[in-house]
């Protein structure tokens, strides 16, 4: 497969991945928002533009029209949701013979209807249907990816894109909530931080899967443990570099390219997110063990990067 059209799907799944999580965490914080004193959502809005990595020069009034403008409609935000299917889109057209129709339909109508939004309509931004909508658009893309386009090569890159971005995010987020932590982490959180944590796993899609798994006693630690370890949840880190390592490694086995570095250096993602227990997480601190990881996911995304998409002519002719 060419450089380019590897290049094409893996940044297409990155971005629609982006902005799915753009819009889940937009809607979860406009619930909040309903239960919540001004105070406590100023400090929500800290956050939630902490979690997302907005510019600095992109915040001016905290104000909820304000934000959600910003991370949705505002062209000059690379990572708003308009931006970001915008940015899927153009990627996936330039390599249209490589996905199914349906695939292309299925993004194609996600674009649309993020793009018929007026920029200036602030009661649409307000919607829980919309945001929704948006999430629901990039689950149906996913699936159609998974059910109608052979999982080859250019399949693997998808998957690559997904949980690349999906691990950045999530790291993101989580640290983000830890930041500020106050209370011992193995501690029963109650009173008005009980809904900011129901937050933090609505945010990851985890809410359910964590009361199925411990309860709906929140306790940072056990949120901690959810979101970073659990193998089997689909939004855990762990989880999504087992996906990384995995798609790796038979994306390696599909090219003739010398591919050790990236499968050596997702595998050692991997072994952190899979070996570390959480008492020794918690004693170190989750930041510390989150740039760590964060450190890792990105050196397997410049190996990535090295390997596949901007490698030299005079490697391929070598090999």
């Amino acid at each position: 497969m060419l450089s380019r059209v590897a290049e094409c799907l893996y940044w297409m799944s990155r971005y629609l991945e982006r902005a799915e999580h753009t819009a889940r965490l937009i809607d979860v914080d406009l619930q909040l928002g309903l239960d919540q004193s001004p105070l406590a959502g100023s400090e929500r809005s800290r956050r939630l533009f902490e979690a997302l990595q907005v510019p600095q020069r992109l915040i001016g009034r905290l104000d909820s029209v304000s934000i959600t403008h910003t991370l949705t409609l505002n062209r000059a935000n690379p990572s708003s949701i308009f931006c970001c299917v915008a940015a899927a889109r153009d990627n996936l057209g330039h390599v249209r013979d490589q996905c199914s129709s349906k695939m292309w339909e299925s993004l194609n109508c996600l674009y649309l209807q993020t793009h018929d939004v007026p920029q200036t309509e602030s009661s649409v931004l307000q919607s829980h249907e919309f945001f929704q909508s948006v999430r629901d658009g990039g689950y149906l893309f996913q699936g159609i990816t998974d059910s109608t386009m052979t999982h080859g090569e250019g399949w693997h890159y998808i998957q690559l894109g997904r949980f690349i971005e999906r691990m950045e995010s999530i790291a993101a987020l989580v640290g983000a909530y830890f930041e500020g932590l106050s209370q011992p982490p193995d501690q029963t959180i109650d009173g008005a931080e009980y809904l900011e944590w129901v937050g933090l796993l609505k945010s990851c899609d985890a809410f359910e899967a964590y009361c199925k798994a411990y309860s709906a006693e929140l306790r940072p630690q056990r949120v901690a443990e959810f979101l970073l370890l659990t193998r089997e949840f689909p939004h855990s880190l762990r989880f999504s570099a087992e996906m990384i390592h995995t798609a790796l490694r038979l994306a390696a086995k599909l090219t003739k390219r010398n591919a050790e570095l990236p499968v050596r250096l997702s595998g050692r993602l991997r072994a952190t997110l899979s070996l570390t227990p959480i008492a020794e997480i918690m004693a170190k601190g989750v930041q510390d063990y989150l740039n760590t990881v964060r450190k890792q996911c990105g050196q397997a995304h410049a190996a990535v990067n090295q390997i596949y998409f901007n490698y030299p002519v005079e490697s391929l002719v070598a090999a």
